[in-house]
């Protein structure tokens, strides 16, 4: 109620900012028998929506008038943890006890875990947490190739394959079911295929996060800086009109990629193990060039995923040779930024710490590989 009553005044006068709609908001909400926090954290709250409002009508898009229907209550003040159990304020001198899980007591009783704030809804509640940790001194580096039915991570030294297949064929039984649904009414029909999209996300969110986990995990122990390669924009290759089938447009649309990035990106975070991102040109031809001498791999119709070199005279997987040409280049990155030093020649460990989890990570984020220009 405090977010839509916000939400008027803001559209009344033409207000987006944070600052100027606390001043018109505040005074107006005191009639509501609610703590001061929660009507701070609405009124920031009603701030995002008019501002992603005012952004769409800028860019030309047709929007309704915003209305929240969700009920939640979202705050980073007052709460407190006492006994197992996070107790929140609700009135003046009265306090609400919600009790927790035991994994979420294991996880937020580590050492330097931080709760910062919480969200509470009908049936769920969210902790958002924050934790100090130091930058792991990496020795190497490991590239990371996303592929539609694999993840392949590995360098000269080692290459590593995940089966994602099965992703594959859970998206492919979705569709299929939800194809052969016969209602008339459209509402029914969204409402049960938007639950078998939600069963299938879920269930290709696990598989990536059992890979997921192992590649950060494997990265840590070894000391081994994770490599992605830029490509975004993929999706663009399979549209309609590029001479390409319909259930293979479906089948490479529905390839997860980003949240596959996405889960390596924050585990590798949480535990202080740098991540590179390289360029789009950084990351062209990887699949294409070979590891060892760097002449152009060849395709054959009669190889499967194969590549062969004509001047090392070698077969390779080119998933493979993607991963080892992530890591040579992302090698290369981390190097101009802080170099390489094996453990053994290191005279102690320099501890960095690190607050809130950003895009930028201390050490590896130099500046990009430039063409060299004549004096």
């Amino acid at each position: 109620m405090m977010v839509n009553e916000s939400i008027r005044i803001g559209l009344a006068n033409d207000v987006s900012s944070l600052r100027w709609l606390s001043l018109l908001s505040y005074s107006q909400l005191a009639r509501y028998d609610s703590p001061s926090c929660y009507k701070l954290c609405a009124i920031s709250r009603t701030a995002g929506i008019l501002a992603a409002r005012k952004k769409s009508l800028k860019r030309g898009f047709a929007t309704r008038t915003p209305y929240a229907v969700r009920q939640q209550l979202v705050s980073c003040y007052g709460f407190k943890m006492k006994n197992g159990e996070l107790e929140i304020p609700i009135s003046r001198g009265k306090r609400l006890s919600i009790p927790l899980t035991k994994h979420t007591l294991s996880v937020i009783s580590r050492p330097g875990v931080k709760t910062r704030s919480f969200t509470l809804t009908r049936n769920r509640l969210s902790l958002c947490i924050a934790c100090d940790v130091a930058i792991v001194d990496c020795t190497s580096t490991v590239g990371v190739d996303r592929n539609l039915r694999n993840l392949t991570v590995g360098n000269s030294q080692e290459t590593r394959h995940y089966d994602l297949s099965k992703t594959v064929r859970i998206a492919s039984t979705t569709m299929r079911m939800v194809a052969s649904f016969k209602r008339d009414d459209a509402r029914i029909r969204m409402g049960i295929a938007s639950r078998y999209g939600e069963r299938r996300t879920a269930r290709t969110g696990h598989l990536l996060h059992s890979a997921t986990k192992s590649i950060v995990a494997m990265a840590v122990e070894r000391r081994e800086a994770i490599v992605l390669e830029n490509i975004e924009g993929i999706r663009s290759l399979y549209r309609k009109g590029n001479g390409q089938g319909r259930k293979y447009r479906g089948r490479m649309n529905g390839w997860s990629f980003g949240e596959a990035q996405r889960q390596i990106e924050y585990k590798a975070r949480w535990v202080g193990l740098p991540v590179i991102r390289l360029s789009r040109r950084e990351t062209r031809g990887s699949s294409l060039s070979c590891p060892r001498c760097g002449e152009r791999l060849q395709s054959d119709k009669r190889l499967v995923r194969k590549l062969w070199c004509g001047k090392c005279r070698i077969v390779m997987d080119r998933d493979t040779v993607a991963a080892v040409n992530l890591s040579r280049r992302g090698r290369v990155r981390f190097a101009r930024s802080r170099p390489l030093i094996p453990l053994e020649a290191q005279g102690g460990a320099v501890e960095a710490m690190k607050g809130n989890p950003t895009t930028v990570i201390p050490g590896v984020d130099a500046p990009k590989l430039t063409q060299p220009t004549k004096s």
